[in-house]
């Protein structure tokens, strides 16, 4: 990472935890490496992005079902999956330092420029030529389900939304009876025991996934591959994302997860540099044969055109909540120079996805008169848009902290709102303001959200 992007995660870090966004995870204990938590204004644009996703897939869609299944699952179904046997990256140890490294990342120089000595390469902690050999290090949380570990039953932390959606194929086709093509949908939080997290929140041991997967008949999954990355391109384009940091990188065979014919993933230019922000798989029929071998159930469908029943091949969009935050923030952090050689941070994000729609102030917060009616104004428009209250400062600071936190419009009432019921409008990204009605108001934000 060059200086001047180290500079630039740097500063969106600190804003994060200044403007609410996101904490470091255990703080008050020292914290614990590769956990965050989400601070009040973050939580809203985390939920903001989640409902969108779900919207937009599903709510949008007559051929998705949703689904939240449970984190806790039988071990049976991660050894169908393959998880136990292969769900794993290769780690290498510094025996002087103890310092831990995924041995491909050692070997790209991702933890610093690569040395050599004998032959070998040193450890980029402490310098020394002392690291073991690389060892497949299984990447699942375990835990015990029972009153005593020493006679529980093993069971992991879901690692991936997928499986728990293949185990309820047949209860979906039982219960909704879809037809071919279709989809079944989840969000949710999902757990990986990371050997080394990094990037802020990119890569972190526990993060939200947002996924489908998408029945198919085997022959048109070409074409259905195009048609989704087709809608994954809308939907970054949605969360404000410049097309011309997004790259479409088709994984080549022999890289590819063993189940899949074909993957793209789809990659963002963070300032760390251009990783997957997202992906697109065609898992062809292994996971269904898999749960079907190993539970002994019928999971194949029966299609009506045809009076025959088979395996129905799946394609699987995988979205990231966290990255899709991450890429989201990075994109919408702005610093502008203003008159006078004044700097300006503002948070551009898409006004459907503002934490607050809207910001009432008080002009003067020690004139009751003022103060009672911009309470009033702020109980009209709040059951109809996430709404801010902010009486403290000057008018100007409280305009600066709304622009950080990315509010689109701030209503300042004065005291010509009491003469004629008029407010004071003012634009996020132009910084322009107009007098608006207060009976208007909630018309006027509906106008300017469609």
């Amino acid at each position: 990472m060059s200086k001047e992007a180290q500079n630039q995660m740097e500063k969106i870090v600190s804003f994060a935890k200044r403007r609410g966004f996101i904490f470091p995870g255990s703080e008050i204990y020292g914290g614990l490496a590769g956990t965050w938590d989400y601070g009040p204004v973050g939580t809203e644009l985390k939920n903001n992005i989640r409902s969108a996703w779900w919207k937009r897939f599903v709510h949008n869609r007559s051929d998705m079902y949703g689904l939240d299944s449970a984190i806790l699952m039988n071990a049976k179904v991660w050894e169908a999956s393959g998880h136990i046997a292969g769900f794993s990256d290769p780690m290498v140890d510094c025996k002087s330092c103890k310092s831990r490294f995924r041995a491909d990342h050692l070997a790209e120089g991702k933890y610093g420029e690569v040395k050599m000595a004998g032959g070998k390469q040193v450890c980029p902690v402490c310098g020394k030529n002392d690291l073991t050999e690389a060892r497949p290090f299984n990447m699942m949380f375990r835990t015990w389900i029972g009153p005593m570990e020493e006679t529980a039953n093993e069971i992991y932390l879901r690692p991936e939304n997928a499986q728990g959606m293949f185990v309820d194929f047949k209860n979906v086709l039982d219960t909704m009876h879809p037809k071919l093509p279709f989809g079944i949908a989840q969000t949710g939080r999902v757990f990986r025991n990371e050997i080394t997290p990094g990037d802020f929140i990119f890569r972190v041991r526990e993060f939200d996934l947002m996924e489908f997967e998408y029945f198919i008949d085997p022959k048109d999954w070409e074409e259905l591959f195009e048609m989704w990355l087709k809608e994954i391109a809308e939907w970054l384009n949605f969360l404000g994302l410049d097309a011309k940091k997004i790259y479409n990188h088709d994984i080549p065979d022999g890289e590819r997860a063993h189940y899949s014919r074909r993957t793209t993933d789809i990659e963002y230019e963070f300032p760390f540099g251009m990783k997957e922000l997202c992906a697109i798989a065609y898992r062809t029929d292994y996971d269904l044969l898999k749960h079907q071998e190993y539970s002994k159930k019928d999971l194949t469908y029966f299609d009506e055109a045809t009076k025959s029943r088979f395996i129905p091949h799946v394609l699987e969009p995988t979205f990231g909540l966290d990255r899709a935050f991450l890429a989201t923030l990075v994109e919408a952090y702005t610093e502008e120079e203003l008159e006078k050689g004044d700097t300006r941070v503002v948070l551009k994000l898409p006004r459907t996805l503002a934490p607050y729609k809207v910001a009432v102030f008080p002009l003067v917060s020690n004139k009751e008169n003022i103060t009672a009616k911009a309470r009033e104004v702020y109980a009209m428009l709040k059951p109809h848009f996430h709404t801010a209250w902010d009486d403290i400062g000057n008018i100007g600071k409280r305009y600066r902290r709304q622009d950080e936190i990315g509010t689109p419009w701030c209503v300042t009432i004065d005291y010509d709102t009491l003469e004629n019921n008029t407010v004071t409008v003012r634009d996020r990204d132009s910084m322009k303001q107009e007098r608006v009605a207060v009976d208007e108001l909630q018309k006027y934000f509906e106008e300017k959200l469609k």
